[in-house]
């Protein structure tokens, strides 16, 4: 005789802020909703959990499904159950921030999306469901994750100028830094590595390009390396 669960189940679902950076601005994707609840109104990307799926692999279906993303930098955020945060059921959803290098990918609106764009995260517009609340929870562990871990090189393209890095930690943090204390601490590491190649920045010469040595810092960091800033 089959087993009979005997609790009412509520909806699972995944909920993805993916971040970018672009012209020194932190962005966020967000989809427009083609159907109700909140039809018409700017979400993060996500959906329902299949049965067969773990949570991994319905916030990474979805992401590519709504978004037209792969690949990409993907960690689990929070969980989120408000009662009534839902208008259709009992909804709990396990959110995710992921990291993008915009020149990588291109997004396209797909399934229950009518559009995909990508919003500074400060002019973000109002959201559906609770999703301004998962959007500033991911944006606080961004903020305090960035500096005991170089993850913001998920956002840089593969080669980038110091000024870059500087404007993206400046752009996720929402401070100014200073020039030469943050170059003098980035280049303490040893994880840069300097190429034979420059970029042209507007007026000023031209400025050496770095890529990140993801190699060395995977051995430095099983040895105990402490990469802060």
């Amino acid at each position: 005789m089959p087993y009979t669960y005997q609790y009412p189940r509520p909806a699972l679902t995944v909920d993805c802020v993916v971040f970018g950076f672009d012209e020194g601005e932190l962005k966020v994707l967000l989809i427009q909703r083609a159907l109700e609840p909140f039809k018409g109104r700017w979400a993060l990307p996500g959906g329902f959990v299949r049965t067969d799926e773990t949570l991994d692999e319905a916030a990474r279906r979805e992401l590519q499904e709504e978004a037209g993303l792969k690949d990409v930098f993907l960690e689990q955020l929070y969980t989120f159950g408000a009662v009534d945060r839902d208008p259709r059921e009992r909804v709990v959803s396990v959110a995710y921030y992921a990291l993008v290098k915009l020149a990588a990918h291109h997004t396209k609106a797909a399934t229950d999306a009518a559009d995909a764009r990508w919003f500074p995260v400060s002019k973000a517009p109002k959201l559906a469901f609770d999703h301004a609340e998962i959007l500033a929870t991911a944006l606080a562990r961004l903020k305090g994750k960035v500096r005991y871990e170089p993850i913001g090189f998920e956002l840089l393209p593969p080669k980038f100028t110091l000024s870059e890095l500087q404007h993206l930690y400046e752009a996720v943090l929402g401070t100014a830094l200073d020039k030469r204390n943050f170059r003098k601490k980035v280049l303490s590491f040893g994880l840069l590595v300097p190429l034979k190649e420059t970029q042209m920045t507007g007026r000023h010469r031209p400025a050496q390009l770095f890529r990140f040595d993801t190699g060395k810092y995977e051995k430095l960091k099983k040895k105990g390396f402490n990469f802060e800033l």
